[in-house]
Formats: structure tokens, sequence, C-alpha cells
């Protein structure tokens, strides 16, 4: 059994079709349909169910499938560890970002990433909190970027909090609430209010409003203020995009509470500051379980202050344990 051959039994399951697994192989079809015939000969079991239009695992290729990507996950493990060992630092990393990220330039860490360790394959994904905690610990995703309520804690995985938020309300341009001559402000001279005070005029106004899907961690926080206000609010709009719930407010349609990071630069809406309202902590989030030299590497480039403080190299360690956490403004609040 050879590992290309579980890469061609992997390539036809994710594609469904020999054609599509050949090319991205970048084999010739009878190439790869004679080498899974193979594989099939030596286990004497059959992978997949054929006709000329349709192809499926069959019960033993279901069975297969898991730990064929173990196998291949495994070897390139084991190449990168090979490379590490040299300083170069190549393989594959699964990064995972909430919709909301506003502590730490992602593009710019990556494009710094990329140039100091061009040989990694990067994935992004994008999801929950929640969700991105399960799949490190799961080992389906190296790093993530997290935002949760500050009476959430961190669980299960390793995690270095980045910058904490008091979140606002966004309301379109014009809004009563939006400020003018003899409206209270808040510290940064922006409209401010309570919470219970934006649920009046949002629904005097014939409003709602828009927010996270319930139970998501993104939702949670702001659930959480208005409970404490003793503050009932109906939310009419859930969406997971950030966008969309702008578009929305700028319609008039709604009133959001985000993170004020996100309202730079976008025209129509407008910020006011909540006095009672929630506050977001950001975290970088990784599993402490033998983390990949790529997972180390890119913690370095999104967290220095903690990697500095490490006594050994990443490339030798299976541990990222920074010692004490990072000055606040590093990375700008999220």
């Amino acid at each position: 059994m050879e590992l290309q051959q579980m890469r061609y039994v992997v390539a036809v399951a994710e594609t469904g079709n020999f054609t599509r697994a050949a090319e991205r192989c970048r084999v010739v079809q009878s190439a790869l349909s004679h080498q899974i015939k193979a594989l099939e000969r030596e286990l004497g079991l059959t992978l997949f169910a054929r006709t000329s239009r349709r192809v499926e695992l069959t019960a033993a290729g279901e069975a297969f499938l898991p730990a064929a990507r173990a196998s291949l996950a495994a070897a390139e493990r084991a190449k990168a560890e090979a490379s590490a060992a040299t300083g170069e630092v190549r393989g594959s990393l699964a990064v995972g970002l909430i919709p909301t990220v506003t502590a730490v330039d992602v593009p710019a860490a990556l494009a710094a990433f990329h140039r100091a360790h061009p040989a990694v394959r990067i994935s992004l994904r994008g999801g929950g909190s929640d969700a991105f905690v399960a799949a490190i610990a799961a080992g389906t995703l190296d790093v993530a970027v997290l935002g949760l309520p500050e009476e959430t804690p961190v669980t299960g995985v390793a995690s270095l909090e980045l910058a904490r938020e008091e979140l606002v309300a966004v309301v379109p341009e014009g809004h009563v609430l939006a400020g003018g001559p003899g409206d209270s402000a808040g510290a940064d001279g922006t409209p401010a209010t309570t919470l219970a005070a934006l649920a009046a005029h949002v629904e005097g106004g014939g409003a709602t409003f828009a927010d996270f899907p319930a139970g998501t961690p993104g939702r949670e926080q702001s659930d959480l203020a208005f409970a404490r206000a003793g503050v009932v609010r109906e939310v009419a709009f859930e969406a997971l995009d950030v966008a969309l719930l702008l578009d929305l407010v700028r319609a008039g349609l709604v009133v959001a509470i985000l993170p004020r990071g996100l309202l730079a630069g976008e025209p129509g809406v407008r910020a006011v500051a909540l006095r009672d309202g929630p506050t977001r902590v950001s975290y970088l989030a990784w599993s402490t379980f033998n983390p990949s030299p790529a997972a180390l590497a890119l913690l370095g480039h999104l967290a220095p202050a903690a990697v500095s403080a490490r006594a050994v190299p990443p490339s030798t360690s299976g541990q990222f344990a920074p010692s004490g956490g990072l000055e606040r403004g590093v990375f700008g609040a999220e």
C-alpha cells in the first residue's frame, strides 16, 4: 500500500469523480484508476461502487477513508518535522477566524508569515468561537482567533488574551441617537446611551435589532448584557455576515451591536457608546498537544511578545507556553 494510492482514494472520494480526481492529482485518469484497482486487489476489497455516470464509496471505502486521511496527514507531519529540524517550516496550517476579527491584523500577519515560510499551505475557515474551540481540541484546526463574552473563559485549549473591547450600538446615519447638540457622550467623545434607552428608541422608531444567531458566542455577549440591564429586546434579523448586518442598519431596518473597529470607513452608519453594554474579549487559541512547526511559527507572528518569552525554539518544542500576557494595544482592540 502506497501513500500515492491513498491520495488517489481521498481525491476520488472528495470529488466523486475519477476525472476530476485525476485533474486534482495531476495524473492521467488511467493511471489513477489503475492504482486504485491495484490497491483494491491488495486489500481484497472494493472501495468504490462505479458506473459510467456515478461513483460512490462502498462500506469498506467509508471505513478506509478516515484512516487514509490520517495516514496522509501523518506523512505530511513527518515531512514538516524533518524540514523544521533544518530550519525550514513546511506542511499545512488551518486557521479559524470569527467574522468580527479586529484584535489582529490578519492579512499583515499572514503576509509576514508567508514571506518567512512560503512552503506552508494555509487554509482559512470562518465560523464561531465555540466551533473553533471544538475543532482545535479535535485536532482539525491549528490556530484560531476567538471572541467571547468576558464572563465566558476559554476552556479545553491553550489561549492568550489579545484585547478587550466594549461593543457599541450601530445606528443609521442621522438616527436620533447618532448625536446632536446637548447629547451626552462617551469617553471618546462619541454619542453615548444605555441599553434601556437604546431599546426604547428602537421600539419607538419602528425598527428592531439584528444580531448573530442565537446560541453563538457573538450573540451571547449582547444577550448577557441586556439580561443584566433587565431589558427585553426583540431580534428579528439574525446573520453571521457582518456586511449584511451593516447593510440592514444603513437601510434603517435595524440597530446592531458590534465592535467599533468594524465601522472604520463604513459609510452610512454611526457608533453609539453603551454605558452598560457588553464587553468582548479576543483570544488567540491553539492546542498544546503536539502543535506542528507551522502552527508554532504562526503563533510567533500573531503573538510576538509571547514567543519572545519562550525558553526553547518553536521547532524543538511541543508546547507554546507564554509566560505572561501581551501588552494591551499591541494588536489594537477587537
